[in-house]
């Protein structure tokens, strides 16, 4: 087993990490910017070592050399930030460090969403119709637009995390979007490739958790829904889906495997896919190389721990669980410093901090009473987690834990929670990616 960690990332995966390391003995390092000297992250990890500005996160030299200082055998990257950078995966691994992520050439296929896609069709994997090669101009987007049908999605190919994305109903929209997409596209990945693909009105987010083992084999472990999103972005998961029947989960599992597979995976990662709920057809969207926001869930319900298995496969060791056993329900809401109504940011010093407990609660959090939420970093403060016999039980100690969680000083979407949890169609398991939408 890995020895020595750096962590590098922040806030509520940094002490998620950590929390897993010290228990397998593990020495944790941190790295902090200025901006985060006061999170509990810097405190809890063994040692800790400032890296400067507030986008530091970003910057893999500083990182690497805090490696180095801290004699750290391995770096866990953890979402976001370098997770996702393949230079800085096969920089770690030429420095001599062990990279807690799939291969950089992995890394890299997936990265596009072009790319991506080509590779999944060849692999046997279902796709939306759409381009096999970047829309060059706005004509070559109408053209291909013409053929696959409207309303069409505009998609940056190098983006991730729902940014760099837009709907266009006809000709006239698709001109404007493709402008947007690809300006927006140079501006945020340095990539104005853009991919222009079916899209579906009413659509269901459902994705697979696939670990890459050690000995080269690659195995699926069970279904996220995640249809409950904000400007593309996710808000709320659960855990199974309450849209995936069993016939359906040997499908969407058998194809999960084949995408890794087809790209040499290893560690942790994530297909994603669309759910057409009136067919039942389900469509590849992406792969995300790392460790996903809502991996807790897929945890609960398999009664394991994911960062410990990251760990155990890039230390060349094999799994400690039982892939095929799962039990119970789970839900995740992303609590954010953001106006329950519109999501606008609302950053501030947290004057109060209060997390439910009780049986089946858990909270993964980043903050705590007297530290600041600045305007620098994403608005997600922490995840309320609750785990079922089923999910109606679920749902009931989420309804509690979101009524006993206290927050003051920086806004928070605990009151859209209180509201969802009350929706008769997410009660009814019965949504789709528009919920948002309709209870706005």
């Amino acid at each position: 087993m890995i020895e020595s960690l750096l962590v590098a990332n922040r806030g509520e995966i940094a002490r998620r990490v950590i929390r897993t390391a010290k228990r397998l003995n593990i020495r944790t390092v941190a790295v902090y910017s200025e901006a985060d000297a006061g999170l509990p992250f810097v405190v809890e990890a063994d040692e800790a070592i400032g890296i400067g500005a507030p986008q530091s996160y970003r910057n893999g030299e500083a990182i690497l050399a805090a490696a180095k200082e801290s004699n750290a055998q391995a770096i866990h990257p953890g979402y976001g930030f370098l997770s996702e950078n393949a230079d800085f995966a096969r920089a770690v691994e030429t420095n001599g460090l062990i990279w807690v992520g799939p291969p950089a050439d992995a890394i890299r296929a997936m990265g596009d969403k072009i790319n991506a896609r080509n590779l999944m069709a060849e692999a046997g994997v279902p796709v939306a119709p759409g381009t096999h090669d970047p829309a060059a101009t706005v004509e070559a987007a109408v053209e291909a637009a013409a053929t696959i049908g409207y309303p069409v999605m505009v998609k940056a190919a190098a983006g991730g995390g729902g940014m760099g994305m837009a709907v266009a109903d006809d000709e006239g929209g698709l001109r404007t979007q493709f402008d947007k997409v690809r300006a927006f596209a140079e501006r945020m990945f340095g990539d104005g490739s853009v991919l222009i693909e079916r899209y579906f009105p009413r659509v269901r987010h459902v994705e697979v958790q696939i670990l890459g083992l050690a000995d080269g084999r690659v195995i699926a472990l069970s279904e996220r829904e995640c249809s409950v999103q904000r400007r593309n972005q996710k808000l709320v998961e659960e855990a199974p889906s309450p849209a995936v029947s069993a016939s359906l989960r040997k499908d969407l599992l058998a194809a999960a495997v084949k995408a890794g597979e087809a790209v040499g995976y290893r560690n942790a990662g994530t297909v994603e896919c669309l759910l057409d709920p009136a067919t039942g057809e389900f469509f590849f969207l992406e792969m995300n190389t790392r460790l996903q926001v809502e991996h807790p869930i897929t945890e609960l319900i398999h009664g394991t721990d994911l960062v410990e298995q990251q760990l155990r496969i890039a230390s060349g060791l094999d799994i400690n669980f039982d892939t095929e056993k799962t039990s119970g329900h789970a839900i995740e809401l992303r609590i954010n410093a953001e106006d329950p109504k519109r999501f606008l940011p609302g950053p501030g010093k947290v004057v109060t901090w209060v997390e439910p407990t009780g049986e089946g609660v858990r909270v993964d959090s980043g903050y705590a009473e007297g530290t600041t939420v600045t305007p620098h970093y994403d608005s997600l403060m922490a995840k309320l987690i609750v785990f079922g016999a089923d999910r109606a039980d679920a749902i009931a100690k989420a309804r509690a834990a979101v009524a006993g969680f206290e927050i003051a000083g920086p806004k928070s979407n605990l009151p859209f929670f209180a509201e969802l949890l009350d929706n008769d169609e997410f009660l009814a398991g019965d949504y789709d990616t528009g919920i948002v939408s309709r209870m706005r």
